[in-house]
């Protein structure tokens, strides 16, 4: 029988990490762009921490900059109008998550390289072919691109407020649920897995996990080592060619909250609460999370971010349904309100 299986895997070409990595972003932009435009996204805020210095260092490139807002189909319909008449030849994105996920979907649509730069290591999204969209009603994981260089300069990062900083690093963390849910979905559905992925989505999680003491605010080398394991957690999905490695059940609960109500909470203190209740479910060592979250300073009680319990109930009730293609624990227990509450309760989240 002849072998014909084929698969696509994009990398970073060029990735800088550390103080100062800004400077090289005026090399960047000469290597990877043939012609055109330099399309640069980022927002009021963003600008000011990163962008500016950015346009200066690009000075001598055409370029073309606009302020966007939230991430959702409408603001990507904005920047279509916006950039009509220009011949666009790469996109910049310089944001922590929501311009970065825009500039992403834009270069995808565009078919032209894609430069992150993030200003906060707020999620892993910063280093993965996939972008969070809101479509009216819910956040959707929708194809982009993997990002031709990653300029994540940690001086620039570091004057990010220190909760977005643990919101990614609790994105990480929880790879391990994720993981976990894949092997379920490989053993029980037949889904494709790699090993390879898996093996390095995990080792991003433990070394969070076992270096949890090093994640401090106001230290510089906190930003280096949650920005290096977002890093190899994009590497992860790049090579499962899907979220899979780092997006289970515990992202499905964050999903739902993201519908529901998420009150005040980040996207990485909701996946944070999902991957209590995932391990849980799963009969791992959810304790060693909550104590982990706890070190760094997230907390997994619903009441610290406005959430009603009745929301976080319902939330971890409908989870499953959000993407029933994805199997996951959720898919095997029967998850009434009743065991919904129960699970909710021990954790410690409501």
């Amino acid at each position: 029988m002849n072998f014909n299986k084929i698969r696509s895997m994009h990398f970073p070409n060029d990735v800088y990490i550390g103080h100062d990595a800004i400077y090289n972003v005026t090399d960047v932009v000469r290597k990877n762009l043939k012609n055109g435009t330099v399309l640069v996204i980022t927002g009021n805020k963003t600008y000011e921490i990163a962008g500016k210095k950015v346009l200066e260092l690009i000075a001598d490139f055409k370029y073309k900059l606009l302020n966007v807002r939230d991430a959702s189909i409408d603001t990507l319909e904005n920047i279509k109008k916006e950039i009509k008449n220009c011949k666009i030849g790469l996109v910049v994105g310089i944001g922590g998550g929501s311009k970065i996920d825009l500039a992403k979907k834009t270069a995808a649509d565009l078919d032209v390289p894609f430069i992150s730069i993030p200003t906060a290591p707020s999620h892993d999204g910063i280093a993965s072919p996939r972008a969070s969209i809101y479509d009216g009603k819910s956040v959707l994981s929708v194809e982009a691109v993997m990002p031709t260089s990653i300029i994540a300069d940690t001086s620039i990062m570091l004057k990010a407020p220190y909760r977005l900083a643990v919101s990614g690093a609790s994105d990480v963390i929880a790879n391990i649920t994720a993981v976990a849910d894949w092997r379920l979905a490989y053993r029980v559905k037949g889904e494709e897995f790699s090993s390879t992925a898996a093996i390095i989505s995990e080792y991003t999680s433990k070394e969070l996990i076992e270096n949890s003491s090093m994640i401090q605010p106001g230290l510089e080398e906190s930003i280096w080592l949650i920005t290096k394991e977002i890093l190899a957690s994009g590497t992860a999905m790049a090579i499962a060619g899907s979220s899979r490695p780092a997006s289970g059940s515990e992202h499905l609960f964050a999903h739902a909250l993201e519908i529901l109500g998420k009150g005040s909470s980040f996207h990485g203190e909701q996946v944070a609460m999902g991957s209590l209740l995932s391990m849980y479910l799963q009969g791992g060592d959810w304790k060693l999370l909550y104590s982990t979250y706890k070190k760094i300073g997230v907390s997994t009680n619903i009441y610290d971010y406005g959430i009603d319990k009745n929301i976080a109930i319902k939330a971890l009730s409908i989870a499953h349904r959000l993407r029933p293609e994805r199997y996951t624990i959720l898919g095997e227990t029967d998850l009434n309100e009743s065991v919904a509450e129960k699970a909710l309760k021990i954790t410690g989240i409501i």
